[in-house]
């Protein structure tokens, strides 16, 4: 989720706030943390549960510079552990069996021996797409972009004065 830009002044001043939280405390890292705890909790509210699981898994990392911060699942285990998260955020777009390349039939009858179905090609249908990836960063975007605008100028006006640690 973190894009960075290309923008020169953009790198400049990352690359101020940057020495600043080296020398000093900034007030950078409070405020990204509670603006992705904020997004954090309208993905919750967002997300379509069926046990609640995977909502309980998303988690939020905020760098110590505070210059960026992650959201949604961390780890490799819950990477595994929740991999459908993207069918349900975008949807599928659903799978006939019957059919093969070129709208050619396949075998229409079953793999059985009776007692036991040995298909292969089942019916899948689509499922809508249900989001709440983008749409919880665009709830919050004005409310955050205020208060992380806020947190920087604030941090800088402290350099500026040359206030140190505490």
């Amino acid at each position: 989720m973190a894009r960075r830009s290309s923008i020169r002044g953009d790198i400049r001043l990352r690359r101020t706030l940057r020495n600043i939280h080296k020398t000093m405390d900034n007030e950078l890292q409070p405020a990204m943390l509670e603006a992705a705890n904020r997004i954090l909790e309208t993905q919750r509210e967002l997300m379509p549960k069926d046990t609640g699981a995977a909502a309980a898994a998303l988690r939020v990392y905020v760098s110590p510079s505070g210059l960026d911060a992650q959201i949604g699942i961390r780890g490799k285990r819950d990477n595994r552990r929740f991999f459908y998260l993207r069918f349900i955020e975008y949807g599928t777009k659903g799978y006939t069996g019957g059919k093969r390349a070129g709208d050619r039939n396949r075998r229409v009858t079953n793999k059985s021996d009776g007692t036991h179905f040995f298909g292969k090609y089942p019916d899948i249908p689509a499922r809508p797409a249900h989001p709440w990836l983008r749409p919880s960063i665009q709830v919050n975007r004005e409310y955050v972009m205020a208060d992380i605008k806020a947190a920087v100028n604030r941090t800088l006006l402290k350099a500026s004065q040359g206030v140190g640690n505490g």
